[in-house]
């Protein structure tokens, strides 16, 4: 993909201008001893925008000395001196455009989120026992995604329907390039399908949420406090096998400041439970910290998922005319039972030239 110049340089304007802004901000930080979390945070931005904003600099310079080779070029005087001006002017703007291009891929590759571990959550919306099927749908498309992308895929939490579905699923990816593959999955889902309990034939309508958290790091979130954490274990009920329900080994965690609750019980070991129930909870105390700091991470679960109503889709399945349709960028494909066996590359690949085409809009 190739950015118009004009927009490129004026991105690359930006970030200098934030780069002085940073090195401003740790110079009265030092002076004035700070959070260190919030130290290390502008340290980093800082040290990420470096070899960038050295790029661009240097970009600049060769502007000004092409600029002045050429004048040197056209002015009265020695023919040589003109000549040798000339071909230095030249010479200065092929190694300016050639500079250029590796400031795009540069920027191209900046707006990448970098790979990191994240956790989507899926839970079913409206349209109650179809909901709860679709949302085992899911699960099983992402994680044949996934496999197809010789990514991991780990389940974390499952909570079952009685009448055979799941109320959620949610479950941890890691991998070189995972979160680009699944960012733009966070939304709402909507399954379009003739259930096997309608006589008249009729197609019902639910949707499933969806939502694509990042694993917090320390430096984003602190250790939380054991205060802050009410921990009960208790008999798992289910499928499972003979050691998980003869043994207190389910965990349920509850955050007490915020009320959120996780629950897992598909280990044998009460200790692993317990670990993959924090990962989730840290993921999901991660999401409602940077929703009230308006983070820079703005596909938030408020925004990502709404209220599950079918008027928020982001896609649409239906299984009667067995076609998909992606409504943030209107394509249609007539694949429908390759995508549900985890082919969503052309999917992913057509949000991926949408996003880059709204950032430089």
């Amino acid at each position: 993909m190739q950015i118009p110049r004009d927009q490129l340089l004026e991105h690359l304007a930006r970030l200098d201008t934030r780069y002085t802004e940073l090195e401003r901000q740790l110079a009265d930080a030092a002076a004035t001893r700070p959070d260190p979390h919030a130290y290390q945070a502008l340290s980093r931005e800082l040290s990420e925008l470096r070899s960038i904003v050295s790029a661009y600099r240097t970009y600049l310079a060769l502007d000004h000395d092409a600029a002045e080779a050429e004048s040197l070029s056209l002015a009265q005087g020695d023919l040589e001196v003109r000549e040798f001006a000339k071909e230095e002017g030249v010479s200065l703007r092929r190694r300016q455009v050639e500079l250029l291009a590796e400031l795009e891929r540069d920027w191209l590759a900046r707006n990448e989120t970098p790979d990191r571990p994240f956790i989507v959550e899926i839970r079913a919306g409206t349209g109650g026992l179809e909901a709860g099927l679709f949302v085992g749908d899911l699960y099983r498309m992402y994680t044949k995604y996934a496999a197809r992308c010789a990514l991991s895929a780990e389940l974390l939490e499952l909570q079952r329907t009685e009448a055979g579905g799941f109320k959620e699923v949610a479950f941890a990816v890691k991998g070189p390039g995972a979160w680009n593959r699944f960012r733009f999955e966070s939304g709402v889902h909507r399954v379009q399908r003739v259930p096997t309990t309608e006589a008249q034939g009729r197609i019902h309508t639910s949707t499933v949420t969806v939502a694509v958290l990042p694993e917090p790091e320390e430096v984003e979130l602190p250790p939380i406090p054991a205060k802050d954490l009410q921990i009960d274990v208790y008999r798992a009920s289910g499928p499972g096998g003979q050691g998980v329900n003869t043994t207190d080994s389910a965990v349920r965690i509850r955050h007490i400041p915020t009320g959120l609750m996780v629950t897992c019980q598909d280990e044998r070991s009460q200790l692993r439970n317990k670990e993959k129930a924090m990962r989730v909870l840290r993921a999901r105390l991660l999401d409602r910290l940077q929703q009230e700091q308006e983070s820079r991470i703005a596909s938030d679960r408020r925004k990502q998922v709404g209220t599950g109503e079918r008027s928020e889709k982001i896609r649409t399945y239906n299984f009667p005319d067995r076609r998909v349709t992606d409504h943030r960028v209107g394509l249609t494909l007539h694949k429908f039972d390759a995508i549900l066996e985890g082919d969503l590359q052309e999917l992913t690949d057509a949000l991926t030239a949408h996003e880059r085409t709204r950032q430089l809009g």
